[in-house]
């Protein structure tokens, strides 16, 4: 997969040149005239590295270099400077841009740099190479999603704690798994373990063994999920529901890197990766006792946050598509997709349930569908609550006002003079509005009132 290279320059002449040098590099260019441009492109699809002027019209190199670095941190930047502007350029080296080159630039070293940010910042993304099995299982064309999977390539290179936050059914489990793919200890295990389904008696026994004989029913001895994770990775999940006893005892398998099974009387080392996940907000629960602020920060080096289904709804044909696919398979069903107004259904419905919810609707669907496409009704059935109704601007004004001028007559018992007085319009005007939507004064009257202007 290519490396995306986003290169602004106003001058089309230098744009031009620089695209097409970097497109026989071998990588995908997208080139544009200004940094506010630069910000909306960035908005659709992150790049992998930004290559930019100094002096553009409107905001600068140095205020688009500040745009980046506030919204997407890990994106390395490459500046292009006049020699009037080096020492602005010196300064932002400073701040966090990669490198700045004067122009006129060598050609070969522009390539250069380009190549060891990008090994350095995006091992996973260089000209005509890399391999995106990693994040397989994670379907997505969401600009934020790939934002938060550049930042989880770059620390799945480190052996840090990760603590990922999100609601219910968002997907935590899967980047934890894409993170320990892209890490080093890709070939050793990946064990993940609930903290919140296991019973807090059986949880100890889970995490660090037991040895026989070390209570009634521990027939043989155990190797906990510590020693089975050992070399790779182990992911807590739903850590905030973690018992505050079991706390103090996981702490001290992180600090001192050995786990002590139940009724052992000897330590044994392990070398595991944590990756933990919560729904909770953990700062409210220390505030309240109920999780350890030292435990929190040994767990919490690096936080990823996954965003809702809602916050990138882009993603939803595409991921109703994908376990349509996978599911058809699973229940034998001739089914190639989804009618344009059963997607239109699920790709506005309100989706609490996150990515979860969605897969569960699929499969509903897909099990009782009887014709090659999903209609409407299989999936409003499926979703059991209205979509959400998307309309276009006219549209919503129109229905606004035709709601808004109900509301007015009934509120003055269809007193034409009161509604335009408290609308602040005249009452031609207000004739006319009524006029529009159809609606007559005196259906408004209750039994008995006066038919008043």
């Amino acid at each position: 997969m290519s490396a995306h290279v986003l290169v602004v320059d106003d001058d089309p002449d230098m744009l031009r040149l620089l695209s097409m040098r970097l497109q026989a590099a071998g990588y995908r260019v997208t080139a544009v005239e200004s940094a506010e441009a630069a910000l909306a492109q960035l908005a659709v699809e992150r790049p992998n590295l930004v290559l930019s002027d100094v002096q553009l019209p409107g905001k600068d190199g140095m205020a688009l270099f500040d745009e980046i670095r506030a919204h997407h941190p890990a994106l390395p930047v490459i500046l292009l400077t006049a020699h009037g502007t080096i020492p602005d350029a010196v300064e932002a080296t400073s701040r966090g841009v990669f490198t700045y080159l004067t122009k006129p630039f060598d050609g070969k070293l522009l390539l250069d740099k380009i190549a060891q940010a990008l090994s350095l910042t995006a091992p996973a993304a260089r000209p005509a190479s890399g391999d995106g099995s990693w994040r397989a299982d994670i379907v997505s064309r969401s600009a934020r999603m790939e934002e938060l999977l550049a930042e989880a390539r770059l620390i799945a290179q480190s052996d840090a704690s990760v603590l990922i936050h999100g609601e219910s059914g968002t997907g935590k489990e899967l980047l934890a798994q894409a993170i320990h793919k892209a890490s080093p200890r890709a070939q050793r295990p990946f064990v993940a373990v609930n903290c919140g389904a296991i019973p807090e008696a059986l949880l100890e026994s889970e995490l660090f063994g037991h040895v026989k004989g070390a209570f009634t029913g521990a027939v043989a001895n155990h190797r906990g999920l510590f020693q089975a994770a050992d070399g790779g990775t182990l992911f807590l999940d739903e850590i905030g529901d973690m018992p505050l006893a079991l706390q103090v005892k996981l702490l001290r398998v992180l600090q001192e890197r050995c786990v002590r099974p139940v009724g052992a009387s000897h330590s044994v080392p392990v070398d595991v990766r944590i990756i933990s996940a919560t729904h909770r907000n953990l700062e409210a629960a220390m505030a309240e006792g109920q999780f350890r602020e030292d435990l929190y920060y040994r767990l919490n080096v690096v936080s990823l946050t996954l965003p809702t289904l809602a916050e990138r709804r882009e993603d939803i044909p595409l991921l109703a598509n994908h376990f349509l696919s996978r599911l058809a398979v699973k229940y034998g069903k001739q089914v190639n997709g989804f009618a344009p107004e059963a997607l239109k259904a699920l790709a506005t419905a309100p989706w609490p349930g996150n990515v979860r919810q969605l897969y569960n609707v699929v499969e509903q669907v897909c099990a009782l569908a009887t014709t090659p496409l999903i209609p409407l009704a299989l999936v409003q059935r499926a979703l059991r609550v209205p979509s959400v109704e998307v309309l276009s601007y006219a549209e919503a004004k129109q229905r606004f006002e035709r709601e808004y001028l109900v509301g007015l007559l009934k509120l003055t018992d269809g007193s034409v003079a009161d509604a335009a007085r408290l609308a602040q319009r005249n009452r031609t005007e207000f004739y006319r509005l009524l006029q529009k939507h159809g609606l007559t004064p005196g259906l408004f009257r209750t039994e008995g009132s006066s038919p008043t202007e």
